[in-house]
């Protein structure tokens, strides 16, 4: 089967969608924000699991990172899964492990044991990130299906902006462990609606299970994810990073070699000879490179050049998931789209994104105002171009494969958050060690080791400067990616016109 195939042998839903589809969207949207709570929400803990289970810096990055580490190297399979076995099982075998391990995490009693639970959530984790998407494009029929996603998008937004604070509260009224408990209640009411609610649906061929294509993709992103999630810490060019990307990539090069010659593969290569497919992979990668690149960048810029508290650092870069939020729940972009098609969406949302961040590098040096303004643009960018993203993906692959579409869109937001962590980083790093000659590993350490008052000044203003030109490479990346990305689309539109013209 190539990208092409236009049959669709799942049982399509009724005109209109599923008649409870709103319902069930909501139902979804809830499971899937407890997943995404739980990529944030942990940070916050940090200080009382240390003094609590005596954890050590590599105790504490372990239990972080176990979770989104198991997470991102299943999203494939758990996609493919879904699509044999049956999205609405998968979908609630993730609820109950997902609920199980939080059952575990906030009852354990060591660091390994959290760390034993949060790799449990990982996996249930996985099982929910693909099916609540493959759900969506199953419930809901063309004319709503933007829109649908659009909310589905906005709960990733809601999540980061939600989960510093909720973690805050928590802490501030119970032990750290009741935030971990929360999400039992939520899983189980999730469980309840999805059984009741939920249809069934599966690709119906029954193809086998490609076993050996399931092996090579977990150990390959879970290579290349470790690889990303240890460069910041142990450094780029470690022995402990470079082993892990090498062995990801060798392994996701065997995947590949193995998909292309499997009778039946988990992830059909012939999708990236879809023009529409590889545009909106790119356009995918790239506002997660400018998302993942710009948080990263723009919490150093809060704390250590505009001396905000952590929470008071979360809460300032709150506008930019709020905008997101805003901007879907009223469904701006999905009735842009039809009026404007994909490539012009993505393209207006990709610019936007960029400009944000132009914005924040030239007018947010020195004071929060002129940063806020970029944040609501670049928040106002995401809202525009991710849905319309997401859809374009989803679309391009059959729909009797929507559990692996959600997979690689999935894996592509990985993949493009730590690109643009490692590739946005390193030119911070480039510039801040070119302006000035300092041993120290980190800004902090650099200024406790300054001399002199005009030392220190010297080296803010070569991190500000730093930050400014960081930001300003991320800018350009966005804007020429989301340019190609929709030249690729517009040039997949013609393509079929003229194929649809000549039939």
């Amino acid at each position: 089967m190539t990208a092409t195939t236009t049959e669709n042998t799942t049982p399509p839903a009724p005109a209109g969608g599923h008649p409870q589809r709103w319902l069930i969207l909501g139902v979804i949207c809830l499971a899937q924000l407890t997943v995404l709570l739980d990529n944030t929400v942990l940070n916050v803990a940090i200080p009382s699991l240390t003094k609590e289970l005596h954890a050590s810096t590599s105790d504490i990055q372990w239990v972080i990172s176990a979770y989104s580490l198991v997470q991102s190297g299943l999203l494939l399979t758990a996609g493919s899964t879904a699509d044999r076995y049956g999205r609405k099982k998968m979908l609630a075998a993730g609820l109950v492990l997902f609920g199980a391990g939080s059952l575990v995490a906030g009852l354990a009693g060591s660091t390994g044991q959290l760390i034993a639970a949060r790799a449990g959530m990982g996996v249930g984790g996985a099982l929910l990130m693909t099916t609540t998407l493959a759900v969506v494009v199953q419930i809901f029929d063309d004319t709503e299906r933007v829109k649908a996603i659009g909310l589905w998008a906005t709960v990733n937004s809601l999540g980061f902006a939600v989960g510093p604070l909720l973690g805050g509260v928590m802490l501030d009224h119970f032990w750290w462990g009741a935030i971990f408990l929360i999400n039992i209640p939520v899983a189980v009411i999730g469980l309840i609606a999805v059984l009741a609610l939920v249809p069934e649906s599966k690709n119906p061929r029954g193809e086998r299970p490609d076993l050996l294509g399931a092996v090579l993709s977990t150990i390959g992103m879970t290579g290349v994810v470790y690889a990303i999630i240890s460069g910041p810490g142990d450094g780029w060019t470690s022995a402990t990073t470079l082993t892990s990307g090498a062995i990801g990539v060798v392994v996701m090069a065997a995947f590949v070699t193995w998909e292309l010659r499997s009778p039946h593969p988990m992830l059909d290569m012939h999708f990236f000879r879809n023009q529409q497919f590889t545009g909106a992979v790119a356009g995918a990668i790239l506002v997660a490179f400018g998302m993942g690149g710009s948080l990263f960048l723009l919490t150093q810029h809060l704390q250590f050049v505009l001396g905000y508290e952590p929470l008071e650092a979360g809460l300032r870069t709150a506008p930019l998931a709020l905008t997101v939020v805003a901007l879907n729940l009223t469904g701006i972009g999905a009735r842009l789209l039809p009026k404007l098609g994909t490539p012009l969406t993505i393209a207006s949302g990709m610019t936007c994104l960029a400009a944000g961040l132009a914005a924040i590098s030239l007018l947010g040096g020195d004071s929060y105002g002129g940063m806020l303004a970029g944040l609501i643009v670049m928040g106002a960018g995401i809202a525009l171009a991710m849905p319309a993203m997401a859809n374009a993906i989803m679309s391009a692959i059959p729909p009797e494969k929507a559990g692996v579409g959600a997979g690689v869109n999935g894996t592509l937001a990985e993949f493009g958050n730590g690109l643009g962590v490692a590739v946005l980083g390193a030119v911070l790093n480039a510039r801040f060690a070119a302006l000035v000659s300092v041993s120290a590993a980190s800004l902090p350490a650099a200024l406790a080791a300054a001399k002199s008052g005009e030392e220190r000044a010297r080296i803010s203003d070569a991190f500000s400067s730093g930050l400014e030109t960081s930001q300003l490479v991320g800018a350009v990346a966005v804007l020429i990616g989301g340019l190609l990305a929709a030249a690729l689309l517009r040039r997949a539109e013609r393509a079929d016109s003229a194929v649809v013209a000549s039939a």
